[in-house]
């Protein structure tokens, strides 16, 4: 990354917008507050790490070279093609199967990647982004079993979502070697996009609903 914004720089082009990670600022969040510029960094894994440090070698050339720097946090991206857990519960969803998750009540930010593609956009032209870390997110806050039910009613199925007590996953989930997965599906992640829309007028062009739909019809299933 430093190597090539060093490039970007000697090239002559005026600035550069580094897409990071919202695990920077950490894994979860415990409900009281949202992630947002403003936090200690706490990256929680060697993929957030990389990012971090990628984040302070762009600052370092950016003062070294008066090249102007953009970096956008995002959480979840997803959207056709979309790989991970995401694809793991479109693929559940489709096929019909229960999932014992309708008692989570867990916050969830993502972002739809048309979304993130118009923040990189705004980012690269915005006057006033140059030299600024944003986060940034569909701005719809939801659990996930809300996504498991918007993603039945984009493929046409019903949603196979029941209650199963929280503790009794979290003591089955380790014996097949989930624990990781379940911890991510029942957890918290919110985040704070105020900054780029107070400070460079960004307004998410799709909206969540739209997102699961071009989703869905982009995995080739049915919307």
């Amino acid at each position: 990354t430093e190597n090539l914004a060093r490039c970007t720089a000697a090239s002559g082009a005026r600035r550069l917008v580094y897409v990071s990670s919202i695990g920077v600022n950490g894994l979860f969040t415990d409900g009281s507050a949202k992630f947002s510029e403003c936090d200690i960094a706490n990256p929680h894994n060697a993929y957030a790490l990389s990012k971090w440090e990628a984040e302070q070698a762009l600052h370092r050339v950016a003062a070294e070279t008066g090249l102007e720097v953009v970096i956008l946090r995002p959480p979840l991206v997803y959207g056709a093609g979309v790989p991970g857990n995401f694809a793991q519960m479109l693929r559940l969803v489709k096929l019909g199967i229960p999932l014992p998750l309708a008692g989570v009540k867990n916050k969830r930010d993502l972002v739809y990647v048309g979304n993130l593609v118009d923040a990189i956009m705004t980012c690269a032209t915005h006057s006033s982004a140059a030299g600024n870390t944003y986060l940034v997110s569909d701005g719809e806050t939801v659990s996930t079993p809300d996504i498991l039910r918007e993603l039945a009613k984009a493929l046409g199925v019903s949603s196979r979502v029941f209650s199963w007590p929280i503790g009794l996953l979290k003591l089955v989930a380790p014996l097949f070697g989930k624990a990781d997965q379940l911890e991510r599906l029942i957890g918290s992640l919110e985040v704070d996009s105020t900054k780029i829309r107070l400070e460079l007028g960004w307004k998410p062009p799709h909206s969540m609903l739209q997102g699961f739909h071009e989703t869905v019809r982009g995995n080739g299933t049915r919307s």
